[in-house]
């Protein structure tokens, strides 16, 4: 059977192997339907995780099949072969990472063979990211970055064939609006997936209202994007499945004595009728796959052609049940030529549960160390594709370095990646992975530094251990080291840098060779104890930088010891507490009050404010459950479930650094948390840096740490959290937009995903804080936020990870070291929207290298675009080398106040060498004013459509070129819009 099933795909491979007829892809490659039918379109898929109970390549290659068996080689192998055999088959891709590193293998024969199924649409590529994303923890600006690499690998090999119209986000545990306003932003028609809170589920179904208009932007006219949830997971209906690794029976037809037709027609027809009564048209898609099925596609499609033959067989006899093979992008287009109006939505599907007992609210954080590490990465990313242009890095080695960064971090925002709900050994190999993309992308950065400044054979060397204090570059001496900062936001910033040093007498020198005001400062006991951290930098230099672009500055030792910090060590609380028991820290813009008897913040005063801010840090016990019973379930990598109680810690003992240029309070709470307090000259806002774990288990109890927040403002039980870093929402305690929520879990069912900031206010004062890496934040009492920082548990959650989220490293439970930035505000009508531009610049801080010189260095300002027209609320989101010869460029607008702001890219695109400039989708991939999506209307909005209609570019794109004037490069952008531009360059540089 396996010779004539080889041989049969070389005869079909050879009648293939000629030239590509005409392209009938998109909707003419579409079926047919009938009127007056349930229109029935079946759509093959297979899900295949990047990586989850295996690794990225074990799931590949189909290794270690004890664990799970799936080989994806062997799937997209039999795929093709099967859809070769019959034109009317069809199947689709989800998954572009694996799909290109299956065509990279194929002979030239085969890809011929793709390259025709994809013209002629019989395999449709779906989704087309890198991989598909999570949507709670991950980052707008990665999100965009891993479409615009899966997009462009798609055009590149297919052409517009290859381009999807439909996001496929079917696995992710709740659903952002930014993911849904990303795509919209891209030109998609719609986007489908199966995971809802199980009670708003059940009312969609019996309301009909499981496809909708999702408004999925506050600010961006041209918004709406349909969205649609599928019926029964995402898996085949059940007793349908038709895989090797499913036991229902196949369809049995002829003269055997098992033939069982009638009865599996029936039945199918049966589930199609029940289905049908939830939605609104004649047109229902159903599924016919799940995870890493169609290993032998030739039993899955054999099947799946009897009951398509069968089930229409007995229209004869009056069934009203037309069934075909489809594509979801044909399925919304039979419901767009409908003409009818839809349900409509406008907040998030979070947070998302299962079950009663079941709020898939703990992987917000889980694995917390992971999760800065990839927002580390998205961070010197970007910097490395910035410098990469700026020194026009375009030779092979540097493409491909980059090349490796980029797909690292396109596998990171998988959603069993950064959400941390894999197997440890599987995050493991991520990090490894980002690691060594991160290692030789470190090469474009040394190169491209060798060339922007006169430091020509400088090491620019990366530590990775900042966060810890820790460089190997400065553990001997940080004599005559040159400290480069690459600031990747478009207009000049002032940030403090730390550099981990021995107690010496520093002087710091810019690059015209004044001296920087700096000091030494002591870095924290409990930073110190850190098994395997190298104590031989035990302080840290900090001083003041304004960068534009790269700036250089120059560490030298002096043998005065006016600087050193044992004159101006920390030291014991008792020393300076008052007859009021309260310690005063401030500055000229921020005032700290503790109590010195519990060790705990009492007030904070800025921006002309002051409250009642008492911080703590508490710890959630994990519920004793012992199986995967609703009732019985405890926490795990996916689900929150404490115990419902709470210990709050208190009595924390402190320690006062009074510094020049920054202040800290060192506060020890226990043996495994601590936290340093500080402020800044001249920041106007309070930074929070803690330090959590081993978590002990000592008393076989799982634990999830939070650090609260709690003021007098009253909140009235709303807060504000960010969607992916974007725009803000709305959240009301115990509360969902479309329904009633089961509160059985009150504590875990008010956490939402936070990934850059949270907030709330009353009239008259505002809190927001802003975190360095995703976490689970809530408002559980009026006047308090918290966040998750971390968790280890002893349970898994029996939802198919197998085994307890209990992150262990050297020998002991894993520790996590993090930040969180603390603000106090007048009230505002748009809570959150003045943190914006912080937010991002926190993000996108320095990125600091290190080299050894005893002279100052310079940078050759003159390879250096000049960026001075762009407004202040205006950023750089993207910067980065599209091809050999051509640049993207995406732009943002921070302003969320209604202002509109123009300037003019003229000088940049001529900086670059440009011959010509056009606007893309957000992804960079089509040319905007190609732009074509359905438009749908929503119920109530008073419009009756009498014919389809559609989405065009919101605004006239720009397509300018050398010969014309500056004013054809004129940008202008509403409140929080973003535009993406290629430029093509006249010739490159050497």
């Amino acid at each position: 059977m396996e010779y004539f099933s080889s041989v049969l795909l070389f005869i079909t491979l050879f009648l293939v192997n000629t030239a590509i007829s005409e392209k009938t892809c998109g909707f003419k490659a579409c079926p047919s339907t009938k009127l007056n039918m349930i229109n029935v379109h079946l759509v093959p898929h297979s899900h295949d995780d990047v990586g989850w109970l295996k690794t990225v390549d074990q799931y590949y290659y189909g290794s270690q099949n004890r664990i799970q068996h799936a080989g994806v080689q062997y799937i997209l192998d039999t795929v093709v072969e099967e859809l070769l055999k019959d034109s009317k088959r069809r199947f689709i891709q989800v998954e572009t990472f694996f799909f290109s590193k299956w065509y990279s293998e194929q002979t030239e024969t085969v890809q011929r063979a793709v390259q025709k199924l994809v013209a002629e649409g019989r395999l449709e590529f779906t989704g087309g990211g890198w991989s598909m994303n999570d949507e709670a923890t991950v980052h707008y600006q990665s999100v965009i970055d891993q479409f615009k690499l899966g997009l462009k690998y798609l055009k590149d090999t297919f052409g517009d064939c290859g381009r999807p119209t439909i996001g496929w986000q079917i696995d992710p545990f709740g659903h952002s609006r930014e993911q849904a306003s990303i795509f919209a932003q891209m030109g998609y028609n719609g986007q489908f997936f199966a995971r809802m809170d199980y009670v708003d589920k059940k009312k969609r179904l019996e309301d009909l209202e499981m496809e909708m208009i999702w408004q999925s932007s506050e600010y961006l006219k041209n918004s709406n994007i349909f969205t649609g949830m599928l019926y029964n997971h995402y898996s085949s209906p059940p007793g349908f499945c038709f895989d090797i690794n499913c036991e229902d029976a196949p369809i049995i037809d002829g003269e055997s004595y098992d033939n069982n037709v009638d009865q599996r027609v029936t039945d199918f027809i049966d589930y199609v009728k029940m289905m049908s009564r939830s939605f609104r048209s004649t047109h229902i898609m159903v599924p016919m796959g799940d995870d890493f099925q169609y290993e032998d596609a030739a039993v899955n499609f054999k099947n799946m052609d009897k009951l398509i033959k069968y089930v229409n067989d007995r229209q004869s006899g009056g069934s009203q049940v037309n069934v075909f093979y489809s594509t979801p992008s044909c399925y919304l287009y039979e419901l767009h030529q409908l003409e009818q109006t839809w349900p409509n939505k406008t907040e998030d599907f979070f947070p998302y549960s299962s079950d009663s007992h079941s709020y898939w609210t703990g992987y917000f954080t889980s694995r917390p160390t992971q999760k800065r590490f990839h927002r580390d990465g998205n961070h010197f990313f970007q910097t490395v594709k910035q410098l990469s242009v700026l020194a026009n890095l375009t030779g092979t080695q540097h493409s491909e370095d980059l090349e490796t960064l980029s797909q690292a971090m396109g596998i990171m925002q998988h959603h069993d990646a950064v959400t941390g709900t894999e197997k440890q050994a599987v995050a493991r190999d991520y990090d490894r992975m980002l690691y060594k993309a991160i290692v030789g992308a470190e090469n474009n950065a040394r190169d491209a530094l060798r060339s922007l400044t006169n430091l020509t054979s400088g090491e620019f060397e990366s530590c990775l251990e900042l966060n810890i204090s820790a460089c190997a570059f400065t553990q001997n001496t940080a004599n005559n080291v040159v400290v480069t900062l690459v600031n990747s936001l478009t207009h000049k910033s002032t940030q403090y840098v730390r550099v981990p040093v021995k107690n010496e007498n520093y002087i710091v020198t810019d690059e015209k060779g004044r001296e920087v005001p700096s000091e030494v400062i002591p870095v924290p006991w409990q930073v110190l104890a850190l098994e395997h951290r190298s104590n031989g930098t035990q302080h840290e230099l900090v001083f003041k930088a304004s960068v534009e672009k790269i700036a250089n500055f120059l560490i030298r030792v002096l043998p005065s010891p006016k600087n050193m910090a044992q004159n101006n060590m920390h030291f014991p609380i008792e020393k300076i507490q008052d007859e009021n028991d309260e310690l005063r820290v401030e500055n000229s813009l921020v005032k700290l009050t503790f109590d010195t008897i519990t060790g705990t913040l009492k007030t904070i005063e800025m921006n002309g404010v002051t409250e009642n801010v008492q911080q703590s840090f508490a710890i959630y016990k994990g519920f004793r459950g012992n199986n995967g019973e609703s009732n019985n379930r405890s926490s795990g990598a996916y689900v929150f479930r404490p115990d419902g109680e709470i210990e709050v810690l208190s009595n924390n003992k402190l320690s006062f650094y009074n510094g020049t240029r920054v202040k800290e309070v060192h506060q020890h709470v226990n043996e495994w948390i601590s936290q340093v307090i500080r402020i800044y000259d001249g920041v106007n806002r309070v930074e929070f840096e803690w330090l959590v774990g081993p978590i002990p288990t000592d008393d076989e109890m799982g634990k999830e740490i939070i650090t609260r927040f709690s003021t007098n403002i009253s909140s009235e039980g709303k807060f504000y959290t960010d969607s992916n870093g974007r725009e803000m929402l709305e959240r009301e305690r115990n509360q969902r937009e479309h329904f009633d929520p089961d509160m059985s879990e009150s504590i875990s069912g008010n956490y939402y995903p936070v990934t850059g900031q949270i907030s709330l206010q009353d009239d008259e004062k505002r809190i927001t804080l802003l975190n360095d890496r995703a976490q689970g934040g809530a408002s559980l009492k009026d006047g308090e936020l918290e966040l998750m920082l971390h968790r280890r548990l002893l349970s898994d959650d029996a939802f198919g990870v197998g085994e307890a989220l209990n992150e262990t490293q050297y020998g002991t439970g894993l520790i996590a070291r993090g930040k969180i930035y603390f603000i106090l505000d007048d009230a505002s009508e748009k809570p959150n929207h003045a943190e914006r531009l912080l937010q991002h610049e926190l993000d996108q801080h320095f990125w600091t290298f290190f080299s050894k010189s005893n002279a100052v260095a310079s940078v050759n300002r003159h390879m250096i675009p000049d960026f001075s027209d762009f407004p202040q609320s205006v950023e750089l989101l993207s910067f980065e080398q599209y091809s050999k010869d051509q640049i993207l460029i995406r732009v943002e607008n921070f302003n969320t106040e209604g202002n509109v702001v123009s300037f003019n890219i003229y000088h940049l695109f001529e900086s670059l060498g440009g011959d010509r400039i056009w606007e893309t989708t957000l992804d960079g991939n089509m040319q905007l004013i190609d732009m074509k999506r359905f438009k749908f209307h929503q119920d109530g909005s008073g419009v009756f459509p009498s014919s389809v209609e559609y989405y065009y570019a919101p605004h006239n794109p720009m397509s300018s070129n050398s010969t014309m004037s500056a004013d054809h490069f004129v940008v202008t952008l509403v409140p929080m819009q973003i535009r993406t531009f290629i430029i093509q360059q006249k010739y490159i540089s050497n």
